[in-house]
Order: C-alpha cells, then sequence, then structure tokens
C-alpha cells in the first residue's frame, strides 16, 4: 500500500497538441461533419428536468432519518450533480442556445448551477475554453494538477485519497495556477447561488441543503462516473494526451466520454458525439480507450507507475499574455 510512483515530473513536450491537425484532416476528408455544428436544444429540456428531479427530491428528504439523507445523496444526488456539472460543460460550449446567442447560454449555465449548491457555471466557462485552446499549456490549462497533487500524492492511499478529494483541488487550483479578475457574470452567478440556497433553506430546512452539498461533493469524488477526470488525459499510456471512453456511462454524462473527438470538435453537442466517431472511424477507432470508468479509477490506485504527475505539459511561447485570458 504505501510504494511510491517512480514519476517524478509530468511528461513535458514540446509539440502542439494533435486535436486541430486531426480536425482539419477529418474535415477536408469528411466535410459532411460540419453538419453537426449546431446547438442541440433537447439539452434545454433535459437539463431543466434534471432541476425539477433535484427540487423534488430536496422535498422528499426534508423529513428524512440522517442516514437516509446520506444514502439518498450518494446513490441518487450524486448522480444528478455530477450528470449537471457536464450538462454545464455542454452549455459552456454554446450547446444549449448556439454561439449567436451566448449570453443565454451564460444565463441558462447559472440556472442549470442551481441544484448544485455552489456557484460554478460561469468560472468553469472562463477556465474551460483554456483548456481546450492550451491544452497541457503550463500555468494557464488548470486541468494539470498542482506540483504538490503530483508530489503528495504519490502513494496508493493519497491516490485514493486525492480521488475522494477531487471537487476541492478542481475548485482550488485555478487559484493557485491561473487567478483570474473576477466578472460581474461570477458576482451574478454566486448571488443567485446564495438566494436560491437560502430559499431551500426556508422552505425545507438543513436535511435539503445538506442532500444538495452532500450530492454535489460526493458526486466529484469517489464516484464511478468520476473516472472520467482521470480517463480523459492522464496517460496510462507514454504519448498518449487524450483518450475515450465508450462505456454505457455516457447515457448520463452527455457522451463526454467521446473525449478525443469532444476535443477535435468542440463545438459539436455530445449528442452528436457518436455520430462523428462513426463518420471518422478511421481516426478514432485504433487510439487507446476505455469501456469502465471504474476500472480506470482502480487502475490509477493500483498502478504504481501512475500518478498525478502523469499529464502532458507545455511550455507556451505566449505564456505570460495568455494568462490573462477571459
Amino acid at each position: 500500500m504505501g510504494n511510491t510512483v517512480a514519476r517524478e515530473d509530468f511528461e513535458w513536450v514540446y509539440t502542439d497538441q494533435p486535436h486541430a491537425d486531426r480536425r482539419k484532416e477529418i474535415l477536408a476528408k469528411h466535410p459532411e461533419i460540419k453538419a453537426l455544428m449546431k446547438p442541440d436544444y433537447n439539452l434545454i429540456w433535459v437539463v431543466m428536468l434534471m432541476v425539477a428531479a433535484q427540487l423534488t427530491a430536496f422535498y422528499l428528504v426534508r423529513d428524512l432519518d440522517w442516514k437516509w439523507v446520506v444514502f439518498w445523496a450518494y446513490v441518487f444526488g450524486s448522480c444528478i450533480s455530477h450528470s449537471m456539472t457536464l450538462a454545464i460543460h455542454e452549455i459552456s460550449h454554446n450547446s444549449a442556445f448556439g454561439n449567436g446567442r451566448a449570453m443565454w447560454n451564460r444565463w441558462f449555465g447559472i440556472f442549470a448551477n442551481l441544484p448544485l449548491g455552489l456557484p460554478y457555471s460561469i468560472s468553469f466557462k472562463r477556465y474551460h475554453m483554456d483548456h481546450h485552446r492550451y491544452l497541457g499549456g503550463d500555468g494557464i490549462d488548470v486541468d494539470i494538477p498542482t506540483n504538490f497533487e503530483g508530489w503528495f500524492f504519490c502513494t496508493r492511499f493519497r491516490k485514493f485519497i486525492w480521488i475522494v478529494l477531487q471537487p476541492f483541488f478542481y475548485a482550488i487550483r485555478p487559484l493557485c495556477i491561473n487567478p483570474k479578475p473576477i466578472t460581474r457574470l461570477e458576482i451574478i452567478n454566486l448571488l443567485a447561488q446564495l438566494f436560491f440556497d437560502i430559499v431551500i433553506y426556508y422552505l425545507w430546512g438543513a436535511k435539503s441543503i445538506f442532500y444538495m452539498l452532500a450530492g454535489s461533493v460526493l458526486g466529484l469524488g469517489l464516484h464511478p462516473i468520476s473516472g472520467h477526470f482521470i480517463a480523459e488525459h492522464y496517460m496510462f499510456l507514454k504519448g498518449h494526451e487524450t483518450y475515450s471512453y465508450y462505456g454505457p456511462l455516457n447515457l448520463l454524462t452527455f457522451n463526454v466520454g467521446y473525449h478525443n473527438e469532444h476535443h477535435d470538435f468542440p463545438n459539436i453537442p455530445g449528442k452528436s458525439l457518436p455520430l462523428v466517431k462513426k463518420i471518422a472511424a478511421e481516426y478514432y477507432d485504433n487510439l487507446p480507450q476505455y469501456n469502465s470508468w471504474i476500472k480506470v479509477l482502480y487502475d490509477f490506485v493500483m498502478d504504481d507507475t501512475i500518478s498525478p504527475y502523469s499529464r502532458m505539459k507545455r511550455q507556451l511561447k505566449e505564456a505570460g499574455p495568455l494568462s490573462v485570458i477571459k
């Protein structure tokens, strides 16, 4: 249990990310894929149903024993909450209303954020765009763990704890790596969330608030769906930066498992990514892929050669100016 992993630094690379070049090749060969670059209006109704489901759950747990509040927070609330963060991911790419109505997407993201309990949507949008533009960029891509995470979480037990604490690292890491000035929309996101939380507490009490917050924390920590955090970009095979997952949990996660396809075509909604893979199968079928996020979590903990350091990292020439992009 106490074995220390061999890696002591990130995998530094001096080439551009592969997604832009592959996108050009695929579009030259399969121009019909451009027809998939349009909003997914069904996303609007799915998000509204998810918000309604959580509001119903807040009401139902208000008088339960605490043990059942915890139980339902993990079994049901965590799944809805994690799925909602991935709906917000879709919305951050303007998939709900399209690029022509960018602000509609921002407001809808704030609405989708409400049952999570903590403000998230607007800040996520700002940092996630950096992740796509500058994948692995040192000091810019906050999806890359800090040096402390790589150094400290270096044994099987510590890696397990790191997985449990994922939501805290994702919240704190941007402040350490690439802090940005607070925007008006982030303040609105915060105030809307505080108002919603106060209303829920006033109507249904502490158990509903606990269910909401615990579901978000548990769903983003030690949870089968959380395997996507590691599956997407951690190097289980040297030289491969992005990995796709084609298992059944894509049904709950807006196809975020189709991650090579998503980075190649970030303006195509998750609903259409399986069709991208089908059309351009010759580009995706032979790439490394997963069929189980649970196995990814298990292998990450048990494989002594894998750690938070197992990421490709780039030194970007424009690191100074880019760090302030909004």
